[in-house]
């Protein structure tokens, strides 16, 4: 039995109309901080299960209709956060001296660092160190 015609391949980037997409990567790794305080004192060292998810968009579709690949995209991510995994984030580049280790902090070394393909720009990154608290980077 047939497959009947041929159809051609086609992908949202064949159609005329203005979109924009986005797609996200959830990356894990586990560390111990302290947040180092304005008086000079340093809190008790403890650790997370840190979640980070990076958020990145393109105007348009690639060949495939990808803005683009995940697992590209995760590559990318695991290459900033897999050193920081059983780490102490103090004792770490740029956290042992240049930023405080805080979420936030987290989500801008990794929004930074991050250097993406052509025509795919970072909206977001958003670091949990809790199920319940987060902080967000946007550039």
């Amino acid at each position: 039995m047939g497959m009947g015609p041929e159809i051609p391949f086609a992908t949202l980037r064949d159609y005329p109309l203005p979109m924009s997409f986005e797609i996200a990567t959830l990356r894990q790794f586990a560390a111990a901080h302290a947040l180092r305080f304005p008086d000079g004192t340093v809190e008790r060292v403890h650790g997370h299960n840190w979640r980070v998810r990076v958020t990145v968009t393109a105007p348009k579709l690639d060949a495939i209709g990808c803005v683009m690949d995940f697992h590209e995209l995760e590559r990318l991510v695991d290459a900033i956060v897999v050193p920081l995994h059983n780490g102490h984030l103090n004792e770490m580049s740029p956290f042992d001296k240049a930023l405080n280790p805080s979420a936030e902090n987290v989500a801008y070394h990794v929004g930074t660092s991050l250097v993406l393909p052509g025509g795919v720009k970072l909206l977001s990154v958003e670091v949990w160190e809790t199920d319940t608290n987060s902080a967000t980077y946007r550039p």
